[in-house]
């Protein structure tokens, strides 16, 4: 047997082998070790193998899967090696081999997959100037080539693709530059290295042709160009990858789409982080934190959860697409009552996406069987009331009135019980009377309990033996018992079977023939109903695509009605759309906040670009930070058709958002709090456009006082200057304020705060101006400084008065200090600008309003 596994573990050297030993998949040696470790399972050892003592650990085959997700989990690829042989007819060890290799990327089991997310397989190009990525779960891929006309640099958009998908798995060529350590310092992810040879195009073109049944793949946007074939490489080593892990052909590969990078709102991979898109930013909080995505989730159905996530991860640029989504959203919402009740029979439908793609590889459980035929059900329903409605709701409703899937569910009924088994090896599976054979064999074996009825009773008038009965269990078989003291009254032709403390059992002539025939029954209905199964599926593969039309059509049916419920019951309003530099939000809320605070203050903003950038003072806790996110969010939000919590919206056609917002430091990678801050602040500079909005929040806090105002300066007045962009700036610097003095496209705003009976009040509210002072130390005291500390503070604070301690920092480096010219620049223009600001400040100098 060890010589057996030795040698299929040698053909899967980096997976841990799960071989199966009657009731447990056994793992040995090094395998055994690794996977106690991460599981906590005992490590034994027995006999010995080439002189060695063999280790091993096992768990059950029943609840294999929840040992499973955890080695998936820990990084670990599984390969499980089922005996296929007949115990009954081998010689020697029974014939095993690996019937699947499961790994972070190749799930399609449902209890393995998260419910509510993909487990993307991807595959980046040798070149690197190309990505695709493949859900095993539904066959859908998809592919980006690099584009240098709508990208600064390839490795900056290898890495926003990377930040945006999130893969389990990820697919890099032997020979490809970019280094292990650099991938897994950006993400969490599984990286295999793949041979070279499996990136050919040639290869990906020919698989692609043969699993989609095309001539030409030129319909998918593949043609001959250098990009088609970076692409092509990819998806070849995705597919087969994938068919290696399933040990059969992707014969459920949906046809391959293109993700174009001008298509696509870019939120890298920092602000993808602060805003909370799908992740809370503190990763304790992951269980109850709210993201964009929980509260935007009202779907009914898990691929619809799904769906929202892909739309929040990429938003579109493109408005006559989102025009159609609202056009859905906005009927839906109108049509209450049949909402309610397309609602309703989405509720009833399972995951068809990946129901379907279990049905294709023939693994589908009588259960998912039943799924598919109750939700199929549903489908026809969900058409007729939404015919006639929008035109691209009533091109979702056309995959869902297919004769194909109503026949389909109507077979199935008619087949399977109502309440199928888990399993199809349990039998059972069959309504009675669907197949005349197994009728026959199953009254066989349901009449077994007459006939042994009626033979105890013989056996008892004829022994009279009272207490005899007739039994069976799986060992021995069917059996006559008699208590130790009625034996000597045993009927001469009993034959002795079994031996017990306080009763012999027997077996007769006329019971062993019965034996016979009942366990031939019982072993020909189960093997009766193998073949009616297998059947089943074979007959249902031409329902695989028409499953998988009607799943996606469904998604995206429950991704409108779940936007739909915010116009209902939160009052929501759809944006106008553009084309422009510009955002305008009347009253808007945080879309967050919003649904849970009763008494949220609503804020409003114009930007475009006469008014681009927009300086923002107050005290801390003042609602800064929020009303920035709030911002991007309800872009992100109005671009993917989605309605906003505002009394009025317009969106223009925003390609980036880049944030620079909270503190945090980099241990691992040896940088400051301010050195990452930096950083950060260095790839807006460089990448951000005049369609861009860009959130920055309090930058060059990290180092000294003067130092931070010059660089804020700077880096404001480059933003506002070269980049050219929309920009929200929160600053503590005060000094910042002059900067509208000298560039008229530089606004001023601020949070207001008051201070009534000695406490300081946050009114949440965004007014034109600056603002009239920090209130740091009431904030500090808020937080629960003692008096005497904040006392010498009020103290320490006069000395730095009238003029402020940047004004005489800048003078003292001015006439004193020899500094690098751009911070004395910088602070000379703060310095001078300062009077004329107080001047301004102090006589009430009208400012420009939000929508003046």
């Amino acid at each position: 047997m060890m010589q057996q596994y030795l040698r299929i573990k040698a053909s899967h050297p980096d997976a841990l082998l799960f071989y199966r030993m009657g009731d447990f998949y056994e793992l040995f040696y090094d395998d055994a070790l690794a996977a106690a470790k991460i599981l906590g399972i005992t490590v034994t050892q027995r006999g010995q193998s080439a002189g060695s003592p063999v280790v091993m650990a096992g768990v059950p085959v029943v609840s294999a899967e929840n040992y499973l997700v955890k080695l998936i989990q820990a990084g670990q690829s599984v390969a499980v090696c089922e005996q296929v042989g007949d115990p009954a007819t081998s010689k020697g060890p029974v014939e095993r081999k690996v019937v699947r290799v499961i790994t972070a990327g190749t799930l399609h089991e449902q209890g393995l997959l998260p419910e509510k997310d993909s487990a993307w397989l991807a595959a980046i190009a040798p070149s690197e100037q190309a990505i695709a990525w493949l859900d095993v779960s539904t066959g859908s891929i998809h592919f980006c080539p690099y584009t240098a006309q709508t990208q600064p640099s390839c490795a900056a958009w290898l890495e926003a693709m990377l930040q945006a998908l999130q893969p389990a798995e990820l697919l890099l060529a032997e020979s490809a530059v970019m280094k292990n350590e650099a991938v897994q310092d950006l993400l969490k992810v599984t990286l295999r290295r793949r041979p070279d040879w499996e990136f050919d195009a040639g290869q990906g073109e020919a698989m692609l042709k043969e699993r989609l049944g095309v001539a030409s793949l030129a319909g998918f946007e593949l043609a001959g160009d250098k990009a088609s074939q970076e692409a092509l490489s990819c998806m070849a080593a995705l597919i087969q990858y994938a068919e290696l892990s399933l040990g059969q052909p992707l014969r459920y590969l949906q046809a391959p789409r293109r993700q174009s990078n001008h298509q696509t709102l870019e939120i890298d991979a920092v602000a993808r982080r602060t805003l909370e898109i799908t992740t809370p930013l503190f990763s304790e909080a992951q269980a109850q934190a709210p993201t964009l995505l929980s509260v935007m989730d009202r779907c009914q159905t898990t691929p619809g959860s799904r769906q929202l996530r892909q739309w929040l991860t990429n938003p579109l640029l493109d408005n006559h697409a989102l025009v159609a989504r609202q056009e859905a959203v906005t009927w839906l919402a109108e049509q209450h009552e049949t909402t309610k009740a397309v609602c309703a029979f989405l509720r009833s439908t399972s995951d068809l996406a990946r129901l379907s793609s279990r049905l294709a590889l023939k693994q589908s459980r009588p259960r998912e069987l039943m799924a598919i035929a109750q939700s199929c059900q549903a489908l026809q329903p969900i058409a007729q009331r939404l015919l006639p409605s929008t035109s691209l709701l009533d091109t979702l409703a056309t995959p869902l009135d297919q004769p194909v899937l109503m026949a389909a569910a109507e077979e199935l009924l008619r087949r399977l019980v109502d309440e199928p088994p888990a399993l199809a090896r349990d039998g059972g599976v069959f309504r009675e009377g669907f197949d005349s054979l197994l009728d026959e064999l199953r009254g066989l074996r349901q009449n077994s309990d007459q006939f042994l009825l009626e033979l105890e009773a013989r056996e008892k008038a004829a022994t009279g033996i009272p207490t005899l009965k007739v039994g069976f269990n799986a060992v021995h078989g069917y059996f006559i018992e008699v208590s130790a003291g009625q034996v000597t009254k045993a009927s001469s032709h009993y034959q002795r079977r079994q031996t017990l403390k306080n009763a012999e059992r027997f077996i007769t002539p006329e019971l062993k023939a019965f034996e016979e025939k009942a366990l031939s029954a019982q072993e020909r209905a189960l093997a009766r109903e193998r073949e009616l199964y297998d059947e089943l599926l074979e007959w249902l593969q031409p329902t695989m695509r028409p499953l998988q039309a009607a799943a996606e059509a469904l998604a995206q049916i429950d991704v409108f009605q779940s936007l739909a419920s915010f116009v209902t019951n939160d009052h929501w309003q759809m944006p106008a759309l553009s084309t422009d530099a510009e955002i305008e939000i009347l009253d808007g809320r945080h879309p967050i906040l919003a649904t849970g605070l009763t008494d949220y203050t609503p804020n409003s903003i114009r930007m475009n670009t006469a008014q681009r950038l927009f300086v923002i003072t107050g005290p801390n806790m003042g609602g800064k930070s929020t009303f920035m996110r709030q911002t991007a969010l309800l872009v992100i939000l109005a671009r993917i058709g989605a309605p906003l919590p505002a009394r009025q919206a317009r969106i223009g056609g925003i390609d980036r958002i880049f944030t620079r917002i909270g503190a945090a430091d980099d241990l691992a990678g040896g940088r400051s709090t301010f050195m990452v801050e930096m950083t950060e602040a260095a790839v807006i500079l460089n990448r951000a456009g005049p369609k861009s909005l860009v959130l920055m929040d309090e930058i060059g806090r990290g180092t000294s006082t003067s130092d931070g105002l010059a660089l804020a300066w700077a880096i404001a007045e480059e933003l506002a200057k070269t980049n050219a962009c929309l920009c929200l700036f929160a600053t503590h610097y005060f000094e910042l304020t002059a900067l509208a003095n000298e560039r008229p496209e530089v606004i001023n705003l601020h949070v207001s705060a008051v201070e009534h009976n000695d406490q300081l009040v946050f009114l949440h509210q965004i007014q034109p101006g600056p603002a009239s002072k920090s209130f740091g130390l009431q904030v500090a005291q808020l937080a629960g400084l003692s008096a005497d500390v904040i006392q010498n503070a009020v103290a320490a604070q006069a000395m730095f008065q009238p003029h402020g301690l940047v004004r005489t920092l800048a003078a003292k480096e001015e006439h004193n200090t020899p500094t690098s010219g751009g911070k004395t620049t910088a602070l000379r223009k703060v310095a001078a600008s300062q009077a004329s600001h107080d001047q301004e400040k102090d006589s009430g100098a009208p400012q420009l309003g939000l929508f003046q």
